[in-house]
Parts: C-alpha cells; structure tokens; sequence
C-alpha cells in the first residue's frame, strides 16, 4: 500500500501536464507554419501559402474567415495612414463550388468621428487580368509592378475616413469576367471582414459598394445576386461606372480593335471558368497558342501582346460568340436577371472607347423595370479612364448620402 501513493501523485502530475504539453506542440507547430510562410508581399500569390485552400475549404460556411495577417502596405502613402489585414475566406465559385478568396481590410488610422460606426465600402479595383501576380492583395502588400495600381481606387474612399475592403474578387483562378463568380467574391468578402471584427469593423458597420470598369462588373454582380446569394448582407448603396454589363456586347466592340486584349483575358478566363462552353475546342492551331500565351499575364501585356487580333483568327468558325454552348455561357454571365435591392448610381460615358454605353443603358433599363432605385448619369463626351476622374466626387456624394440615410436619386420612369 505504500507505493500506491507515489505512484497515484506521479499520475496526477502527467494527467496536469498532458494540457501543457499539447499546447506547447500546437504552439510549436504554428511558429513552424508560421516560419515556413514567406512574409507578405514578398512573393506573388501562386507561391504563397496564405492563398491555398485546406483540403476541407468545402466545410466551411460562405464567408467564414480561414486566416488573417496584419500587413503594411507598400503602396502610395497606405502603410502610414491605415491599418492594414489580409483575410482569405471561403467562396463559391461560377459553379457553386467552394474556393478560397482573399481580401484586404483598410481601416484609417485616424479615429472615426462620424456619428455611429465608421462606414465601409467594398471597392473592387479593375484587375482585368489572367495572373495572380496582377491581385489587389499582392499590389497593396508588395507595391510590385500593375497590381500595386489597385492602390488608386480606395484612395478618395479612405480620405473621407471610410474603412475599405478590397476583395480578390476574380478568385484563385484569375478568372476576369466571370459575374457570379466575382459577385460571391465580393459578398462574401464583407461577410468575412464583419466575421473577423479587425480594426473596429464588425457586424454593425454600414457597407456600399463602388466599382469601375472591370470593378464595376463585380460591383454590379454583387448587389444583383445580393438578395439571393447574401441576404443577411445589408447594403445601403452602390455606385457603379464604365459597367461592363454584357461581355458578348463587349466583346463585339472589342474585337480587332486596339484594346482587344481585354477580349484575350475574358476569354482565356472564361475558357478555364466553363470548360462545358467548349471554348479550347473551337480554337484552331493559333488559337491554341494564342490562350496559353494569354495565361497568367497582367492587362499591360494582354493589351501589348493582343491589340488589333480578332476571335476569327483563333478559331474554327467565322463566330465564335454565336455558337450555342458559348452564347449560353455568356448569357450566364451578362447582368439582369434580377434587381438589385440596394439604390443604384450608374455612370457612364457616352463615348466610351473601351466599354460601349448601350449594353449599359440596357442594364439599367432592364433593372428599372425590375423595380430597382437607379440613378444614371451620362456624359455626352468622354474616355474610359478618364470618366473615373470626371464622376469621382458626385460618387462620394451619392455614397455619403446613403450613409446618411437620405433619399436616393432615382431616374426610373
């Protein structure tokens, strides 16, 4: 009997030690993990494993953070004037299939002295891009080549005190036009920011949208699929410039023309995002060259490498568009299937060179008919890039109105 005492306290000490012991191993394993991720910034996504998915992404929910890091921008005047986070999160794809997005949470350093919490918006910067080197997250984080010109688009947003999230809303696939894919990306990165709580941004914060060009398409694909896809997402408004509505329509107005390489990255992207629209298929032997050669580039050198080529060229068939199984694909992807629920600022140039207007004006035509709230403002003269500039404080005002809870413009019939 007086052994049992020695040994029963011996076993007591082990079972006390068991909880030490495991959290020394897990704290062990996350500063291996941790050593073995490059800091941010300092290679592009594709080589960093904060990007990849775990093996279980399908389990977990639409927008639920799978991991965070604090940043400092290297871009413009950013890593002194914001906190900075970036977020992956679990997404869906075109086809409802989960992927891991990433995100980039801007929150001034300067306190919100606004009444109520500091509002957020939800800027998609134009991507327009087949690479993961050219991702907002990567430009911001690194400062490196085009992706550090994403900086551009949240600047007049962070000067008027708002927070801003910055969603890699084409996705780990760099899929650029793909409009469910990208208006997913977008709501589920707000879920993900009010999930994690960073910088004082949580659950009773107000959010907006804003978008141009290639913005504007996941701009405007978010607030339409909002209603159904993210309802407990509320949005007080979205403004909306230079939309990309219609890729078909976009498309026709591209091809041969200088800016064709925008017709060179939808294609590449959508070919890889629908493989059921037999694209590959209908490629002829250039053709087949031509999409590996538009692979992973940024628009700089798609707009190089593919000015003045038309789809013809590439394919087997005179129309490439008009083949049923690729019509239908981009039908899918060509807005005004249903209302945004959320007011409406959509702006435009009639002489827009890159973004015909009238595929625009038929969007807003159709949600107005739909029952949405639409103010859309035209400029009878002005070019893409410029029309940005042009609108920027009318979209601050319309977006500090709805942040205000005032009475949106509508030019609905």
């Amino acid at each position: 009997m007086t052994t049992a005492v020695p040994r029963l306290r011996l076993a007591a000490r082990t079972v006390r030690a068991l909880p030490i012991a495991a959290a020394a191993l897990t704290l062990a394993a996350g500063a291996a993990y941790a050593a073995d991720r490059p800091p941010a910034g300092s290679v592009p996504p594709d080589q960093d494993p904060f990007y990849s998915a775990p093996a279980d992404i399908g389990s977990y929910r639409p927008g639920q953070v799978v991991d965070d890091r604090t940043i400092t921008p290297k871009v413009g005047g950013l890593g002194t004037t914001t906190d900075a986070w970036q977020i992956s999160y679990r997404t869906n794809d075109s086809h409802g299939q989960p992927e891991l997005a990433v995100t980039t949470l801007l929150v001034p350093k300067k306190a919100w002295t606004g009444g109520g919490p500091r509002p957020v918006v939800s800027v998609q910067a134009a991507e327009d891009s087949t690479g993961t080197q050219c991702a907002p997250s990567y430009g911001v984080s690194s400062g490196q080549g085009y992706a550090a010109s994403s900086a551009i688009y949240p600047a007049a947003v962070l000067a008027k005190g708002w927070a801003v999230a910055m969603p890699d809303f084409e996705g780990p696939k760099s899929v650029f036009m793909g409009g469910p894919q990208a208006g997913h990306a977008v709501l589920d990165g707000i879920r993900a920011v009010r999930n994690l709580g960073a910088g004082g941004v949580g659950t009773t914060n107000p959010w907006a949208l804003n978008g141009y060009s290639g913005g504007a398409q996941a701009t405007g694909w978010a607030a339409e699929l909002q209603p159904s896809y993210a309802p407990d997402v509320r949005l007080v408004g979205a403004a909306m410039g230079g939309t990309p509505a219609d890729p078909a329509a976009v498309a026709r107005s591209l091809d041969g023309g200088v800016f064709s390489g925008f017709e060179a990255a939808a294609t590449v992207s959508l070919a890889a995002e629908y493989p059921e629209a037999g694209i590959d298929d209908l490629t002829n032997a250039q053709g087949k060259v031509a999409l590996q050669q538009a692979r992973g580039k940024c628009l700089t050198d798609l707009l190089t490498g593919f000015a003045f080529k038309r789809l013809a060229d590439y394919t087997t068939v005179p129309d490439p568009l008009s083949v049923p199984s690729v019509a239908a694909m981009l039908q899918k992807n060509t807005m005004g299937a249903a209302a945004p629920t959320t007011p409406i600022y959509d702006y435009h140039a009639n002489t827009d060179e890159i973004v015909p207007v009238g595929q625009d004006d038929a969007l807003t035509r159709t949600w107005c008919a739909k029952g949405a709230t639409v103010q859309v403002v035209r400029d009878l003269i002005g070019e893409h890039a410029v029309e940005m500039v042009v609108r920027q404080n009318d979209v601050l005002s319309f977006l500090t109105d709805r942040f205000a809870g005032r009475t949106p413009g509508d030019t609905c019939p």
